[in-house]
This record gives structure tokens, sequence and C-alpha cells, in this order.
């Protein structure tokens, strides 16, 4: 097991933002959150990165040093440094030798495709850019368990899309479980292998669907019976979780 949530509840003062809510992941599977805004997706989602704990219910979690690493909305890179230094930064905060830690990162900025801008600083970047030099961050320790918290929310389509495929490449190298938090159904049904349906909030689960399909996405997946389909039935599910 990757991590499990089971009933677990947050509350925010008198404000209940989550639950009871149970997720268990198994090793290297693809699970997507999806559900109205508020219903409680990234809070799930911090509670399994041990950012938060719950109010009631139990986590549990992958707990040794950069088993689980989080990709969040926005970049969030250090905006005077390298590159290289914003890949590096878990190693350096690890401890990590300087050589060790400047193999680590030239290899993740390869498997990006940024290594010939390690010197460059975030200012320097497009947006899609920069979102590869958080995902080279959060590989660079060899994760169990990647966290993806709507990456794709502020790129185009077609980054997006470029984006999706990497990140498939990507898993399918090391196989880390991956939850990724989004809005977009078609989205959920082209990454997961598990898609969550959530409840309003506070958010509680509603449906899940299984894609029974390859990962990665063989080409022209998108316009197949199969992937129509299951985006039909999902968008259904978050129909009738919005209207309950």
């Amino acid at each position: 097991m990757a991590g499990a949530l089971d009933q677990v509840e947050v509350a925010y003062g008198a404000r209940k933002a989550l639950g009871p809510f149970s997720l268990t992941l198994e090793p290297g599977e693809i699970v997507a959150l999806v559900g109205p805004s508020g219903c409680g997706k990234s809070t799930a989602l911090r509670l399994l990165a041990g950012l938060e704990q719950p109010t009631r219910g139990t986590v549990e979690r992958l707990t040794g040093r950069g088993e689980a690493s989080v990709v969040f909305q926005s970049p969030t890179l250090m905006p005077w440094a390298t590159v290289a230094a914003n890949v590096g930064l878990p190693l350096l905060l690890t401890g990590a030798d300087p050589k060790t830690r400047d193999a680590a990162v030239a290899t993740q900025l390869e498997r990006v495709g940024l290594a010939a801008h390690d010197k460059a600083k975030p200012a320097q970047l497009s947006g899609g850019m920069a979102m590869r030099v958080s995902l080279a961050r959060a590989l660079v320790t060899h994760p169990r368990l990647l966290l993806l918290d709507e990456p794709f929310a502020a790129l185009d389509e077609i980054t997006r899309r470029d984006l999706a495929a990497d990140i498939h490449r990507l898993w399918d190298e090391e196989r880390p479980t991956i939850v990724f938090v989004t809005h977009n159904v078609e989205e959920a049904v082209y990454m997961a292998s598990r898609v969550i349906v959530m409840t309003r909030g506070p958010g509680r689960l509603s449906s899940e669907t299984l894609v029974d399909a390859p990962l990665p996405r063989p080409e022209g997946f998108r316009t197949t019976a199969l992937y129509r389909g299951l985006v039909e039935a999902v968008s259904a599910s978050l129909a009738r979780a919005m209207a309950a």
C-alpha cells in the first residue's frame, strides 16, 4: 500500500472541509480526484503529503524523507535561484553532498527536457517550462508517492497535453504512485487508471471509475470510443455528485 485515508474529516473551526472520506492507494497506480470547487480535493492531497492533519480519522502515509513529493498548481520556484538550484533544493535540505546533488539534478533536467536551461532563472521560463522544473524537483528524490495538485490549471491546451504525456513517460520509468487533482474530467480519464468523483464540500466519495486502458496512453487514445464513453460516464457521475 502506498498510502491511505480512513474515514478522515477535516474541519476549520465550525466549517467542515472534508469527509468522512476514505481512499486506499496501491503501489504504482495513478488515481485522479475530481469534484466541485471547495470539495476538499487539495485537502485530501495535503493529508497524504503530511502537510495537514485530520480532525478525525486516520492517515497512513509514507514517512521516509523524500518518499512523497508534491507539485502544486503554481510551480513555487525560488525566483532568485537557477533552474539547477531549484531542482536540487530537496537534496540540499537532506544534506546530500554536492557531487551527488549535481549528478541527480542533471539527470532530472535531462528527463524533463531542460538540460540546456540549468542556469536560467524562473523569470526566463515559459509556464510549461517552469512546471517541468517543478516536476523535476519533485522527482529528484525518487519518491514512491507523487502528488499533483492541478499542475496544468494555468497552462494552455497544447502544453497541458504535452505535460500529460511527459508525466506518463516519467511514471513509466520508475512507477511511483500518483494522485492527480483536477477539475477537468477529460484530463482525469486520460491521466488515471482510477477516477474518484467527490461530492460537494465537505467532500465524500461519490463514485469510482476504472479506466481499463494501457498506461502510458497509446497514440490517438483521446479519439477512441472507450475514452469518450468514460468521459461521459465520469461527467454524469460528477453532475450527480454536484446535484446531491
